[in-house]
């Protein structure tokens, strides 16, 4: 076998490894510091504003490379973290309040002490103008987070990843809630409202049994342009579309509902026949 061969099953078991994404996530930031506190820094900003656009018709939408970085990958991220959280609150760690309020706590809590805070301390050096960014340190990076509990694989404990995933949801609706309402100025309520209404048909086709995928991706991506286009963060269209596609196969339903039917005949012929 070649050298080249040999390799080819190390770099699959590699790429399907959980650690992966933990590992090119650091490998990408210590890159970008290099790069950034090099002579290569100015190309590097430079780059990130370069304006990059997608034309349909006579439709355009025109972003920096960071907004579609911003509000288009990161938007795919929070898209898979919200089915992981939909995941476990169906079949997995969070089924009760109980169970979900610890999580739910942890991010209000990581959100609005860091702002009070800042909001302090500013305030007692008589700075009252920027007391108005006390926004700011209540944004977490969950993302990185994550990518380190994915370098340590099967040593993480599940729930720790759960409760992350939950965190992560949650801080992350908080920080659109606190833009929307204090840091945006212009909302265009008509685009949010086409985005909601979109939502409510993605959910419909999931209630009506509809498990092709192609229809989702569809709605998604209309979800995301109106949102993007409404002056909402578009990260909340990520979290929003996952609550809404199907989180199991039509198949798996039919069958726990038929065998929760049975369960519940046995139970009452068992009783009929005890009397």
């Amino acid at each position: 076998m070649s050298p080249s061969g040999a390799a080819l099953p190390w770099l699959a078991r590699a790429l399907r490894s959980e650690a992966f994404p933990g590992a090119l996530l650091v490998a990408a930031a210590a890159t970008a510091l290099m790069i950034a506190n090099s002579s290569w820094s100015a190309a590097w900003s430079h780059l990130w504003d370069a304006e990059l656009a997608v034309e349909v018709g006579p439709y355009a939408l025109q972003k920096p490379v960071q907004h579609w970085i911003n509000d288009g990958l990161m938007v795919l991220f929070f898209f898979f973290v919200g089915l992981e959280l939909k995941h476990e609150v169906l079949d997995g760690g969070l089924q009760s309040a109980r169970e979900a309020s610890l999580p739910i706590a942890a991010a209000v809590g990581g959100m609005l002490a860091p702002a009070a805070l800042y909001a302090l301390v500013l305030a007692a050096h008589g700075d009252g103008e920027a007391v108005a960014g006390w926004g700011i340190p209540m944004a977490t990076d969950i993302a990185f987070a994550l990518g380190v509990l994915a370098l340590l694989g099967d040593r993480v404990p599940p729930s720790l990843r759960v409760f992350l995933a939950t965190l992560a949801i949650v801080d992350d609706l908080g920080a659109v809630l606190v833009i929307a309402v204090f840091y945006t100025d212009d909302v265009h309520w008509q685009l949010f409202g086409a985005g909601l209404a979109l939502l409510g048909l993605s959910y419909a086709l999931n209630r009506l049994g509809v498990r092709r995928t192609w229809p989702y991706v569809v709605f998604g991506l209309l979800i995301w342009a109106t949102f993007l286009q409404s002056g909402v963060h578009a990260t909340i269209a990520g979290v929003a579309l996952a609550l809404t596609v199907p989180a199991r196969r039509l198949e798996e339903t039919v069958f726990a509902d038929r065998a929760r039917a049975l369960v519940d005949e046995f139970q009452l012929v068992g009783d009929a026949n005890t009397r």
